[in-house]
């Protein structure tokens, strides 16, 4: 089980980070979907703002480069594992900041690599 923060989580089921969220915790992992919205997502409240969580193991990105930038300190203060950087969440600053940091930086897919068996 890997604790995961679904950062830009959405309460529209028709957007991957909802989808994510959902086969995350279907797989069993710990998930703690964080956006700026209230909402649900099958029962996983939404986080507001940026609250503190102890055993993150993974941050996976659902907002793109421009729109990440203020979340870098609140990302570093979770000291996750790793970072995936899911297609449209490409950052090769924050990628250089938190590799720098000793955190790994994947540039990939939640979904593909939760139904492929490598996450």
């Amino acid at each position: 089980m890997k604790p995961t923060v679904i950062l830009g989580a959405s309460p529209n089921a028709d957007r991957y980070s909802f989808m994510a969220t959902e086969k995350l915790s279907a797989y069993g992992h710990k998930v703690y979907p964080v956006g700026i919205r209230k909402g649900d997502i099958n029962g996983h409240e939404i986080y507001l703002g940026k609250p503190m969580f102890n055993d993150v193991d993974t941050v996976t990105l659902y907002l793109s480069a421009l729109n990440q930038k203020e979340w870098y300190e609140y990302i570093y203060s979770l000291k996750p594992k790793r970072i995936i950087f899911n297609p449209g969440a490409e950052n090769p600053e924050l990628y250089k900041l938190a590799s720098e940091k000793g955190i790994e930086c994947i540039n990939a897919c939640t979904l593909v690599m939760l139904s492929i068996g490598n996450y």
